[in-house]
């Protein structure tokens, strides 16, 4: 009986030579080297640690081998086949790293640069004017109300004593709702919120009523059919103009500083008797400019004085149709346009400003609340 074949014939298989395995892992790593990116180490990757890589391929010819021949061309294949994975780590490590110190630079926040790209909303300055206002008078202990801008006829002219013949009860003056018989207007006044305060509650009352009011005038610098009043009205036993005056000097101060003066002109109002135009001392020149040709003061003409709003004791047929007692008690009220008084606080000039709608208007006022 015969003894094993020890002798063989090695089956030629050109991949797995040494000299052609250490051929397949330069030129790898010699890719992977030049790789500049990780894109384009991804791609030598593919080409050179692929599944389809000649490397790889040359791994599938060891099973062609004879038994003896196997062991030394796997570990050819198999060194080549780590150098090049130790290679593609160690080289995207480095492009990782380049990339990130990269984008520490490109992509670094410059924070010297302003931050507030998109600019900053702000509320309208005739809302925080009005809010203002009604701050004032809320710290002194009264209470703000307010009415229906579609108001009732009676409300807004026979319950305060405005007669079916006055002019102000024409379409010259007044937005009046159709049909004609419906007896509705807007309110050419705050002064409704005052006559259904009277008639559902009883005195003492000290109420402030600020809102928007409607008249047919022109828009230009100093009129708008749409604007603001604040009104204020006080019934209680023993009120006298003395009330009335602490209280507009006191409101006067808050809106335009300290040391402000004011003062009352006899004038006419259907609603309060007797009545008054209300007057500031220029808070500009303070008096200075009056008879002083060197000093001249275009806020008040030089004459030392600006008109504020109108003002009065309430007239007891007032008090009589809203169901007050006008023998027990008395009180007084008062109104100012709140656009006028943002005018005066500002130095605004054309009140066209204010309703145009140009955030260059409204932004310089910023976030007051």
């Amino acid at each position: 009986m015969s003894g094993p074949n020890t002798n063989y014939d090695p089956v030629e298989v050109t991949p797995l030579h040494a000299d052609e395995v250490e051929r397949m892992r330069a030129e790898a790593v010699a890719a992977i080297a030049a790789a500049t990116d990780l894109d384009a180490l991804r791609a030598a990757r593919l080409a050179h640690a692929g599944d389809r890589s000649p490397l790889a391929l040359a791994n599938r010819e060891i099973g062609a081998l004879p038994p003896q021949a196997r062991k030394d061309a796997g570990m050819r294949v198999g060194a080549a086949r780590r150098a090049v994975n130790e290679a593609l780590s160690a080289r995207q490590a480095e492009l990782e790293e380049e990339r990130e110190a990269r984008i520490l630079v490109e992509e670094a926040v410059d924070v010297t640069v302003p931050w507030d790209i998109e600019p900053r909303g702000a509320r309208h300055p005739l809302t925080t004017t009005q809010e203002f206002v009604a701050d004032v008078f809320v710290a002194m202990g009264w209470e703000v109300v307010e009415g229906p801008e579609v108001e009732a006829e009676w409300l807004n002219f026979d319950a305060l004593n405005i007669p079916p013949d006055h002019p102000a009860r024409t379409t010259m003056d007044t937005f009046f709702v159709d049909p004609p018989e419906s007896g509705l207007v807007l309110r050419t006044h705050t002064s409704p919120a005052q006559a259904r305060t009277m008639l559902t509650r009883k005195p003492p009352i000290y109420v402030v009523a600020p809102g928007r009011v409607y008249r047919t005038d022109e828009l230009d610098a100093t009129h708008t059919p749409v604007f603001h009043q604040v009104e204020g009205l006080v019934v209680d036993e023993g009120i006298t103009m003395a009330h009335l005056k602490g209280t507009l000097d006191h409101f006067a101060e808050a809106m335009f500083g300290p040391g402000l003066s004011t003062r009352l002109r006899p004038y006419y109002f259907p609603f309060t008797e007797p009545s008054a135009e209300l007057d500031l001392q220029c808070f500009v020149c303070r008096g200075e400019s009056v008879g002083n040709p060197d000093r001249p003061c275009r806020t008040c003409s030089s004459e030392g004085w600006i008109e504020w709003g109108g003002c009065g004791v309430v007239n007891p047929r007032v008090l009589t149709a809203c169901g007050v007692d006008a023998e027990r008690y008395s009180g007084f009220a008062f109104g100012m346009g709140i656009e006028r008084t943002m005018m005066f606080r500002n130095g605004i000039e054309d009140m066209r400003d204010m309703v145009e709608g140009d955030v260059r208007f409204t932004r310089p006022f910023g976030g007051e609340i």
